[in-house]
């Protein structure tokens, strides 16, 4: 009887997570490094946290460095994050060299473990808008989006919405796609060529609620407000899941220190 066993307890532990994340405090679209730092830094401050991230293997960008050299950097200003995560790394002159797998893992497993639950292989195809304020958001399997079957999805109700979906800003597509008025300073969704430098400040000084109770991070805010690439340099991403963690404590008035 293993085998029922084994499947009995698969099922009932994920719907006890599934039922109990139907109602949560922050509702993080896309598992990348922006989503994990975000994650980490609520849920341990107490707050119900839900990440869904459409592939299998969530992290984003950062399995794979740079053109597959699994190795990836980050600023000196952020060493004392990577200290309180455990992390090993290296420093280069004014920058930190860490594994780009040892990174990847070190955000799942410290996000999850302060009690962010992720939920990977599901795609967020709308949102719940109640009196213009963004208030959940709507979730399907992966698989029925990409095989296009008529599968109807079901809700999850959110305070906070926090677009974590990298370079396309998906969720925000939501908004603009069906002609709801958002402040887009370029007139469109789209992020400019490669500049590391500037692209590192532009992530942090965007990441911002750009819609009520619709927030924006890591590359979807460089794509919302039209800013440049910084490829495999990853310290804006967790300052930006930071920042956006802090701001929805702000507005939730929880000591943000």
């Amino acid at each position: 009887m293993w085998d029922y066993e084994v499947s009995k307890i698969i099922v009932e532990r994920f719907f006890e997570k599934l039922n109990d994340n139907l109602n949560v405090d922050v509702a993080i679209v896309g598992g990348g490094p922006s989503a994990l730092s975000a994650s980490y830094y609520l849920s341990k401050k107490g707050l119900k946290v839900a990440i869904f991230e459409a592939k299998n293997e969530p992290g984003g960008g950062t399995w794979g460095g740079g053109m597959m050299f699994n190795e990836l950097v980050v600023e000196n200003d952020i060493k004392s994050f990577l200290d309180e995560l455990g992390m090993n790394y290296l420093i280069k002159n004014n920058f930190i060299s860490v594994d780009s797998v040892h990174f990847a893992s070190s955000l799942l497993y410290n996000a999850t473990k302060a009690g962010a639950i992720l939920f990977n292989n599901v795609i967020v195809e709308d949102i719940v808008l109640y009196e213009n304020k963004v208030n959940g958001i709507v979730i399907n399997w992966a698989p029925v989006i990409r095989q296009k079957l008529h599968v109807d999805p079901i809700t999850i109700m959110a305070k906070f919405v926090v677009d974590g979906t990298g370079h396309p800003a998906n969720v925000v597509n939501m908004l603009v796609d069906r002609g709801i008025d958002i402040d887009l300073p370029i007139g469109k969704i789209r992020e400019y060529p490669m500049n590391a430098k500037e692209g590192e400040k532009f992530v942090v000084e965007n990441t911002k609620e750009v819609f009520p109770g619709l927030y924006v991070m890591g590359m979807a805010a460089v794509s919302v407000g039209g800013g440049p690439r910084m490829g495999p340099i990853f310290g804006g991403m967790i300052k930006s899941g930071l920042k956006v963690a802090n701001k929805i404590l702000e507005k939730l008035s929880i000591e943000v220190k």
